[in-house]
This record gives C-alpha cells, structure tokens and sequence, in this order.
C-alpha cells in the first residue's frame, strides 16, 4: 500500500491482484452454479426473498482468504459473514483498513436465472471508501475507482480501459434513476407514491453493483437507497464522485460506512442531486 500516513491506497500491483482474484474467484465459484443450482443450494435470511446461496457462500470465503492472504494487517469482512455477526456490521468503520465484500450482490437475480449480479468490493479507511470495484462476472468487465489517482474507469474482458463520466443535469421531468420503493416502510410508499410521476421513470434492478455502474456510465441520473448496507453501497458511492457526481446524504451528512439510518442519494451532478433532494426531502421526512 502506498499513499499518505494519512490514508494508505492501495498501488497498482494490489489493484490488480484484486481484480484477478475476482475473476477467478468468479470462474471457480459463481459461473458454475448460475442457472445450476438445486433447490438445497438456496435459503433465506431476514425475508423470503432475502436469498443466500451456496454461491454466495463459496465466493465470500475463497475472495476472505486470499485477501487475508494479500493483506494480513487488514480487516476483511463480507456480507454472509455479518448476516451472522451482526457486531461487525458496527465495527467496521473502526479500522485503518477495511475490505468490504459482496461476493454476490444481486442474489435474488442469481438465484431465479437472471444474469444481472455482481461481485462489489470496497476499501474503507476508517469507514471512508478509498478504492471500489464493481464487477459484472458474465461479461467479465469492472467498473474501478480509486481515491489515490482520483480515477473511475471501466475495463472489459480484455482490460481496455476507458474513463467514466456521469450524465449532464436535466430537468426533474427529464430524469431517471432508481428508487429502492419496495425497502421503504409501507407508510412511507404511499408518500412517496404520488411524486414518482415528477420523475420521467424510475425502477430497480434488485443489483445495487449494476445500478451504480449504470450511474457512473451516464445512463441514469440518480440512484436513493435506505438500507445503508455498505457492502452494498460503500463502492458504489465512490465509482459516482468520482464518475463526475455527488453521492451523500439526503440530510447533506458526507456517506461513512459507520450510518445505518437516513436516506443515501447519488445523482450524476450537484445541480441533479439538489433537483432530485428538493422533490423527495420533504415526502421523506414526512412519510
């Protein structure tokens, strides 16, 4: 690792073993059991559509191992993990370096055949993203930001690699982007209900990895999420700032993996952000 006393980045030897454990990590774990699993092969966790796979499984702990392996000073946590020890979900903020894992997010998706998942990896320094990758395992592409260089590139199957910017501001009518609808408290989605129409459309991918490499693409403009996972979040935020957007709190409060209550919005630019927080600030804190 290299960087400042400060804030330790990680240097472009680790970057790439990373990005290479996982590929492999994908090739050896996911790929073989997509559209292939058996019914014993899938559980739920705090819903029934809260899924776990033997996938998810397999890849969190041979991509724990080898970065335990690659970085023995740093704390390694992923999410299958956390789901039964929940303490460390408090914890991880705490620490100088933190690898976050998903090993499959996107899992319902998985799961029922749909080849929209991805594997999110983020380094926290003391609950701050530094470094995230987004990889999509079926086309075999990342989406990489780094806080050292101050870069957000995408690379394909071949590793040609090029820049990403996020999309210009546009009229609140002219927007697209993702609300997490269904996650909301019942109350708060017949709020929210009537102002969606504001909006030219918004969905959901079930895939946190692919609704932030689409942000950071430029083919929508904004993404609002409530569960504050940061497995889910932590890489996605930092692919967006540093794609050109703004990625915090609707309550102007900068994003650390240490928030567990609140309302996160990503936008494409601070003019799109404030346009979309002007609409959905005063329905959310009502509701």
């Amino acid at each position: 690792m290299t960087g400042t006393p400060s804030t330790p980045f990680l240097n472009s030897t680790e970057q790439s073993q990373i990005r290479d454990l996982l590929r492999r990590t994908a090739k050896t774990e996911i790929m073989p059991r997509f559209q292939n699993l058996s019914a014993k092969d899938v559980s739920t966790k705090s819903r029934d559509d809260d899924l776990v796979t033997k996938a998810d499984l397999a890849s969190e702990a041979m991509i724990t191992a080898e970065l335990q392996n690659l970085f023995p000073h740093a704390v390694v946590v992923g999410e299958e993990v956390i789901s039964k020890q929940p303490l460390l979900r408090t914890q991880m903020a705490d620490h100088e370096i933190c690898f976050v894992i998903d090993p499959i997010d996107g899992t319902w998706n998985f799961a029922n055949g749909l080849p929209l998942f991805g594997i999110i990896l983020s380094v926290l320094h003391f609950g701050r993203p530094i470094y995230g990758l987004l990889y999509d395992p079926v086309m075999d592409d990342f989406i990489e930001a780094d806080l050292g260089q101050g870069t957000c590139d995408f690379s394909d199957a071949r590793d040609r690699r090029r820049s990403l910017r996020t999309a210009q501001p546009r009229a609140a009518e002219d927007l697209t982007g993702y609300i997490h609808f269904g996650l909301l408290p019942k109350e708060t989605q017949f709020t929210l209900a009537p102002h969606l129409p504001k909006f030219r459309r918004t969905s959901v991918l079930r895939c946190s990895c692919h609704e932030y490499r689409i942000l950071a693409q430029g083919h929508v403009d904004f993404c609002l999420s409530s569960i504050l996972n940061p497995w889910d979040h932590a890489a996605g935020v930092l692919t967006t700032q540093l794609a050109g957007g703004v990625s915090k709190m609707l309550d102007d409060q900068e994003y650390n993996a240490r928030l567990t209550n609140g309302y996160l919005l990503s936008a494409s630019s601070e003019k799109t952000w404030n346009t979309v927080a002007d609409i959905l600030r005063p329905v959310l804190w009502e509701g």
